[in-house]
């Protein structure tokens, strides 16, 4: 049962990120091509977050623009931005990360 919440878990955050960014290709930022992989590259990014319990996937966002991850949101600690930034960059497809995630203060 577990691993079938995963499965679920990841196939949406994999529709998401294809509705999240459908119209990339057509304001021309990429080619088709270089859109496929890094909507990719987002869905792993994504999935590694939410397999990680250190990171809550649901409050960073995650977008990829020919092999660059922007990672936003808030996290709690600075060790959680700092493991989402190490997920990040040790994910196949990922050339570079800019780390724009805010700690919250207080936490």
């Amino acid at each position: 049962m577990k691993q079938y919440a995963r499965a679920l878990a990841i196939a949406a955050l994999a529709g998401a990120t294809v509705l999240a960014t459908g119209c990339a290709v057509v304001r021309g930022q990429e080619t088709a091509g270089a859109y496929v992989d890094d909507t990719a590259t987002t869905t792993a990014v994504k999935a590694k977050f939410v397999e990680d319990k250190t990171v809550d996937a649901a409050a960073i966002k995650v977008q990829t623009l020919n092999g660059t991850v922007q990672l936003s949101g808030f996290a709690k600690s600075n060790a959680e931005k700092a493991q989402a930034e190490y997920l990040a960059r040790n994910t196949k497809g990922v050339r570079a990360v800019r780390n724009d995630i805010l700690v919250r203060p207080g936490n």
